[in-house]
């Protein structure tokens, strides 16, 4: 079972574990549903981005309680504010990946094959991927099943032989395919659904400020507080700016 996380910290808080953050009344709270074993390091760093942003915020993680802003890996009938995007600024994709020496030109070629897989609960991590192996007819079993902690360990375990085919998606492995003599067997319809969402459909000037900081934050600006997210994730947009 998941650990869950709680941290709390507040924006006007200094001390030992708040040297050096802006001061500042919190005026908002953004809640962060995570599957991070730690927080400390990428909650400081994110809070310390926000602040100097302008965004004095209140950060809670897994449930804690409600929070203005809520990042989620699926909606609950709350109105998102920005979608997360993967490395191409698209909708993730889920994809299998295999090794283009063992020559697997098809889904149904995994029958009775080792798969790697990635422990947690977003949808992209094997729970689709398997879909589409049940959608021919092939459920490896426990025995067949390796468990990754993270796509690029999945991804190991294909390099060095362990498994036959890898879960991954598509904008974070398309940078490994012909370097490391990979290839794509299948490859799903974009997924929506993790992003940020707002619990209620007023947004104040305090939480636009912080929309506009959590817009401009990219996975390569700061590698730290992305592990709070996915792996795939690496940036936000506007719902309505993704087709």
């Amino acid at each position: 079972m998941r650990n869950v996380v709680c941290l709390w910290l507040m924006a006007s808080s200094v001390g030992a574990t708040g040297a050096g953050l802006p001061a500042g009344p919190a005026s908002a709270r953004l809640e962060v549903w995570t599957e991070a074993r730690s927080t400390t390091v990428a909650s400081y760093r994110l809070q310390r981005y926000l602040a100097a942003k302008g965004c004095h915020a209140e950060l809670v993680f897994n449930g804690v309680g409600e929070g203005d802003l809520v990042f989620r890996p699926g909606n609950r009938g709350e109105m998102l504010v920005l979608t997360s995007v993967n490395a191409d600024g698209r909708h993730p994709v889920p994809v299998w990946v295999t090794r283009k020496s063992a020559g697997v030109s098809s889904l149904r070629e995994l029958e009775g094959r080792d798969v790697s897989l990635v422990a947690g609960r977003d949808p992209l991590l094997g729970a689709l991927a398997l879909e589409a192996l049940a959608a021919h007819g092939i459920r490896p079993g426990k025995g067949q099943r390796y468990e990754a902690g993270d796509f690029s360990s999945a991804l190991g375990l294909l390099l060095h032989n362990n498994t036959h085919a890898a879960v991954s998606e598509l904008g974070l492995v398309r940078p490994f395919l012909e370097p490391q003599g990979l290839t794509i067997t299948w490859q799903g319809q974009p997924v929506q659904g993790a992003g940020w969402y707002a619990s209620t459909s007023e947004i104040g000037p305090a939480l636009q400020t912080c929309r506009q900081a959590l817009l401009e934050l990219r996975r390569g600006d700061d590698r730290q507080i992305f592990t709070l997210f996915p792996e795939w994730v690496s940036g936000f947009a506007p719902p309505d700016s993704l087709p």
